[in-house]
């Protein structure tokens, strides 16, 4: 089979797409035949050594999968020719992967690959954000950075399907009517100097739930705008910067700061998480949801695609097609 190959940390341009060994399942694993890998930012932290999880060499990036069960090691459920999607730890840029069973859910037929491909980092990290540990209530504000991206655009759509009264968007200013699209209420441009001010006016009683993915200035400028016992979720650092968030805001208003790890939970409380995978893939599948998928590129066009995810140049989610 076909796969991207690192040897080394490198930059996108410097993996070589090789053919290699199909790998063979062990013990409650399956091989799963690729319908599309999604791609994601710590894809590309992940090849340069920078991400918090460093696999040992020679890997294959990628850990966002759709396909098709094409073989099932020793003691699992999932039977060949089974569509599912789902988590792998590496291996996603290429033609077959093994996975966990575990870290897998089968698809309801009415679910596109592709699409379910996009679901399964963003949407459940999204969930987790809102439900889990930010504990949405009806009718209470929600504020979601990077709004645009795969986890932004799944929170937008979720909190108000879940009853949020108010919905706000931070983005690039060509992006917002993108947010709009998916269910901002107020969509603001965090490029501006003024963006905080933006926000204050239009969330003048405060922000119950704020689902950060910039940290940097803008989650420690969210922190100042929490309500009475309002919730910052930590996600990621996409604007590079680790924010030193002031405890005693905190302190003074009763609220939280809290960090979701999708990849974690997946693991820790498997469960949980397949619970959470199949209720949200059956939400797509009755069209709940509106699909994230904005492009796909060639599986050969791995380095190009992941090139234009780092450059903000692209929306939603991004998938490669082998």
């Amino acid at each position: 089979m076909k796969a991207w190959i690192v040897r080394q940390w490198c930059e996108p341009e410097q993996m070589r797409f090789e053919d290699v060994a199909l790998p063979e399942p062990g013990p409650r694993q399956v091989r799963v035949k690729i319908a599309a890998a999604a791609l994601n930012f710590l894809d590309t932290l992940m090849i340069q050594g920078r991400y918090q999880v460093k696999p040992a060499f020679p890997f294959t990036p990628g850990v966002e999968i759709a396909g098709v069960v094409d073989a099932a090691g020793e003691g699992c459920r999932l039977a060949p020719g089974t569509p599912v999607a789902g988590t792998l730890a590496t291996g996603g840029y290429a033609e077959y992967a093994v996975a966990e069973e575990r870290t897998l859910a089968p698809l309801p037929a009415a679910l596109d690959l592709k699409v379910a491909a996009t679901m399964a980092v963003v949407h459940p990290t999204a969930h987790l954000c809102l439900r889990d540990a930010g504990r949405l209530q009806p009718g209470e504000t929600v504020m979601v950075s990077a709004a645009a991206g795969g986890v932004g655009l799944a929170a937008l759509q979720l909190a108000k399907r879940w009853g949020a009264g108010k919905v706000i968007a931070l983005a690039g200013a060509e992006k917002l009517q993108l947010c709009r699209d998916y269910g901002a209420d107020d969509a603001i441009d965090y490029g501006e100097p003024g963006w905080s001010d933006a926000v204050r006016a239009v969330a003048p009683k405060g922000l119950d739930v704020v689902v950060d993915m910039v940290g940097g200035d803008v989650a420690e400028q969210s922190l100042r705008q929490l309500a009475w016992r309002g919730r910052l979720i930590v996600v990621g650092f996409a604007g590079g910067t680790i924010p030193a968030l002031q405890a005693n805001r905190l302190l003074l208003k009763s609220a939280s700061a809290i960090g979701v790890f999708w990849g974690q939970t997946s693991v820790r409380e498997p469960e949980l998480a397949q619970q959470i995978l199949a209720e949200l893939f059956e939400m797509a599948a009755r069209r709940e949801l509106r699909p994230i998928l904005s492009r796909e590129y060639p599986l050969a066009q791995a380095p190009q695609a992941m090139r234009d995810l780092a450059a903000r140049r692209t929306t939603g989610k991004v998938v490669l097609v082998p």
